[in-house]
C-alpha cells in the first residue's frame, strides 16, 4: 500500500501503549460525557498532553460547545476506557489505537462512525495518509481521525554513556550483545527496561520475530493459524531472546522498574543504563522529564539486523498512529466534528513536531524542519516511510481480551517462570474474541 509520503504496508490493525488509574482531568475531572453541556474529551496521560491541552485551548475559543480534557494516567488505559465506555461517565471522543483496541466497541454498538462527518468535510479524510487512516475503519466505516502521530520503536541511549564503555550504536545483533558484555563491565545497566508494565517487554519479541521470520509469521498467528508460535522461526527468536537475557542485558530488577512513572527513561537519563527501546515518544518524554539530556546526550537507531533473518532489516514495528473516536450517544456531534477538525490543522502538526511526535497528515513533510529536534523528526518520516512493513503492537493487534495473557506470557518468559514451550502454548491459546 503506497501513499503519497510512501508510508508502509501496515501488517495488522491496530497499536500500541496502555496507561491507567482513576480518572483525571485536566478540566474540571468528573469525567462526565456531553450530559454537562460540554463534550469530554478523554486521553492518555502523557508528556504529549500539553499539545492535547493547547488544542482543546483552541477549540473552547471558536466553539459555543465547550470541551473538557480529561485524562487517563498511569498502566491500565483500556481497562479504565473499558469500564466507563457504556456509563453515564463515558467520554464523548477518545484516545485509542483504531483496529483491534476499537472492534469490541463497534460491535457493541457504541461508536458514530464517522462517515457522515466526512461526507460534510472530505477533508476528515483526505488530509491524512491513506494507510494510516484506513487502520481505524472497522467493516468497511471509518470510526477513528488520526491524533498525535506515528510511533515505530526505536533503540535510544545515551551518547556519553556508550562513548565511555567504547560502544557504538549496534547495527547487528552479535554487536548488541558485544555492546552488552562492555556496558556490563563499566557497571552499567546494558539495557533500561520498564518490566513492570510488561508491555515495553513486548517490544523484544516484536523486533526479533520480525527480524528472524518476516512479518508474514505473525499475521498468519493473528489470522487464526496457531501452529506458527511452534515454528522453527518462532523457536529461533526465543532462544535468542533468552540468550539476551541470560547475558544479563536488562540486569536483574527490571520487574521493578516501570517506564509509565518515570522510572526506566531516568535510567538512562543519569547514566545508568545505556540503552532502551522505546516508541518514538521517548524523546517527548525525555525531554519533559531531562531536558538537558535530550538536547545533549541522547541518541537512537534503528533496531539491530539479525544475520540469516527472513525479515527485512528496515521493516518496523510499533504504533501507526492514535486516534480519536466518537461516541454513539454524544449529544454534540456537530461539535465533536469541528474538533475533530483541529487535528489536521497547521497548528496541531507544528504542536506534535515541537515535542518529537511526527503527525500523519498529507503536508508534515513541509514542516519537519520547523520542530524541536529536525534531524530526529527526518530520522523518523524516513524510516517509516522506507520500511517495507509496519508491523503493529500484538497486543493491539489481537482484540482486547488477548491484551493481558500475552503481556503475562512474555513477562514470565523474560522472568524464567515458562520455557519455550510454555511461552508457545501460553500464545496458542490467546482468545481469538
Amino acid at each position: 500500500m503506497k501513499t503519497r509520503a510512501r508510508l508502509p504496508r501496515l501488517v495488522a490493525c491496530g497499536a500500541t501503549l496502555a496507561l491507567a488509574l482513576p480518572l483525571a482531568a485536566c478540566g474540571n475531572g468528573n469525567g462526565q460525557s456531553s450530559s454537562d453541556g460540554k463534550i469530554h474529551v478523554l486521553v492518555y496521560g502523557d508528556a504529549s498532553n500539553k499539545v492535547e491541552k493547547q488544542i482543546v485551548s483552541t477549540f473552547n475559543k471558536m466553539s459555543d460547545v465547550k470541551a473538557v480534557l480529561d485524562t487517563i494516567p498511569g498502566a491500565d488505559y483500556q481497562q479504565k476506557l473499558q469500564t466507563i465506555i457504556n456509563t453515564p461517565q463515558a467520554p464523548d471522543i477518545f484516545f485509542n489505537w483504531g483496529g483491534g483496541s476499537i472492534h469490541p466497541f463497534v460491535k457493541a454498538d457504541l461508536l458514530l462512525p464517522l462517515d457522515g462527518f466526512i461526507a460534510k468535510n472530505p477533508d476528515l479524510k483526505s488530509k491524512f495518509l491513506p494507510s494510516v487512516f484506513n487502520s481505524a475503519v472497522v467493516d468497511g466505516k471509518p470510526y477513528g481521525v488520526p491524533m498525535r502521530g506515528t510511533q515505530p520503536v526505536l533503540l535510544f541511549h545515551n551518547k556519553k554513556v556508550l562513548k565511555d564503555a567504547g560502544v557504538t550504536p549496534p547495527q547487528t545483533w552479535d554487536e548488541l550483545l558485544d555492546a552488552v558484555k562492555k556496558l556490563k563491565a563499566q557497571g552499567v545497566t546494558p539495557i533500561a527496561l520498564g518490566g513492570g508494565d510488561r508491555w515495553p517487554t513486548l517490544m523484544w519479541f516484536e523486533y526479533l520475530y520480525d527480524r528472524i521470520a518476516g512479518p508474514g509469521l505473525f499475521q498468519k498467528a493473528l489470522d487464526g493459524d496457531k501452529s506458527a508460535w511452534e515454528s522453527a522461526d518462532s523457536k529461533k527468536a526465543l532462544s535468542m531472546l533468552k540468550d539476551l537475557v541470560d547475558a544479563g542485558a536488562f540486569g536483574k530488577n527490571y520487574d521493578s522498574v516501570k517506564y509509565t512513572n518515570g522510572a526506566s527513561p531516568a535510567l538512562v537519563a543519569s547514566g545508568k543504563a545505556g540503552f532502551e527501546l522505546m516508541g518514538s515518544w521517548y524523546y517527548a518524554q525525555q525531554q519533559t522529564d531531562a531536558k538537558s539530556f535530550a538536547e545533549k546526550d541522547l541518541g537512537y537507531t534503528a533496531f539491530p539486523t539479525v544475520p540469516g533473518g527472513k525479515g527485512d532489516p528496515a521493516d518496523v514495528v510499533g504504533n501507526t498512529n492514535n486516534f480519536y473516536s466518537v461516541l454513539r450517544k454524544t449529544k454534540y456531534p456537530d461539535a465533536a466534528a469541528k474538533f475533530l477538525k483541529l487535528m489536521y490543522s497547521d497548528e496541531f502538526v507544528k504542536a506534535q513536531l515541537a515535542i518529537g511526535n511526527l503527525p500523519t497528515t498529507t503536508n508534515t513533510e513541509s514542516f519537519l524542519d520547523s520542530s524541536a529536534n529536525p534531524d530526529y523528526s527526518h530520522f523518523q518520516y524516513n524510516l517509516v516511510a522506507k520500511a517495507p512493513a509496519f508491523q503493529l503492537s500484538w497486543d493491539q493487534a489481537y482484540p482486547p481480551a488477548a491484551g493481558t495473557p500475552i503481556q503475562q506470557a512474555v513477562q514470565q518468559f523474560f522472568d524464567g517462570q515458562i520455557d519455550a514451550d510454555g511461552f508457545i502454548k501460553a500464545m496458542q491459546a490467546l482468545p481469538g474474541e
